[in-house]
């Protein structure tokens, strides 16, 4: 479900939702700081979170953070999690489904921001919130439709979330409401959106019989790792150290 084997072009085509977010990210990242007196300034101040500006009727300040970064590892750390969560999602869901529900999740978790923080929270840019969304939809599979998620990539799923909720807490910087109300905005939309989502499963199958005799001509060789093994295994351990990079950006 996470592990990536399309070359660049075939991921742009298959997933191109996840592919023009990136695409946004990474345009207003290089024109807020490679272009800051040509335009770049203007960007960062009007699309920052300022809880105080939304009080005054700037709603805009709501979305706008979604897709906005302050420096190359926010940029990259919270790109690089969109790429190895959202492809999945956006297969499950379809186009439509997928961008209503990522942004949905970022805004409710800047809405939330807003309530919560105040007038005087510190201004906060960033797609945690929406991709803490992401977490929360995939948690609800892995508890309620578990037809649509396999035992692995539950497991990684927990292991993740773990990390983030210890972490979430570790770094004064991090916008906690964004992370905590992004995953629960998530998980509660996830019944929504996964309604008339159905695994398909092949009409036949083999049944076994436990008194089946059967012979493995290799059961006392040692056992090595396949090379997708290995891939998946890798894929794992980027995963954990983009999550883990989430917080000590």
């Amino acid at each position: 479900m996470f592990v990536r084997n399309e070359s660049f072009g075939s991921f742009i085509r298959s997933y191109p939702i996840v592919s023009g977010i990136v695409a946004i990210h990474l345009i207003l990242f290089l024109w807020m700081f490679l272009f800051w007196s040509f335009g770049g300034y203007i960007i960062y101040a009007l699309g920052l979170g300022i809880n105080s500006a939304v009080a005054q009727g700037e709603l805009w300040r709501l979305v706008t953070p979604i897709f906005m970064h302050v420096s190359p590892g926010h940029f990259l750390f919270n790109s690089f999690a969109l790429v190895l969560f959202g492809p999945a999602l956006e297969r499950l869901l379809g186009k439509g489904r997928f961008i209503s529900f990522y942004l949905l999740a970022g805004i409710l978790a800047n809405i939330a921001t807003y309530y919560i923080g105040g007038l005087g929270y510190s201004p906060h840019l960033g797609a945690s919130g929406a991709i803490y969304g992401l977490f929360g939809i995939y948690l609800y599979m892995t508890l309620y439709r578990k037809d649509l998620i396999d035992r692995d990539n539950s497991q990684l799923i927990i292991t993740i979330l773990v990390i983030g909720l210890i972490m979430t807490f570790v770094n004064a910087r991090i916008n906690v409401y964004a992370h905590i109300f992004g995953f629960i905005a998530g998980f509660a939309l996830a019944p929504v959106f996964l309604t008339k989502i159905k695994r398909y499963t092949p009409q036949y199958q083999h049944v076994f019989d436990n008194d089946e005799i059967s012979f493995n001509p290799n059961r006392w060789k040692k056992r090595r790792l396949s090379p997708n093994m290995k891939k998946k295994l890798l894929w794992v351990l980027f995963a954990l150290f983009v999550m883990i990079g989430l917080f000590y950006r």
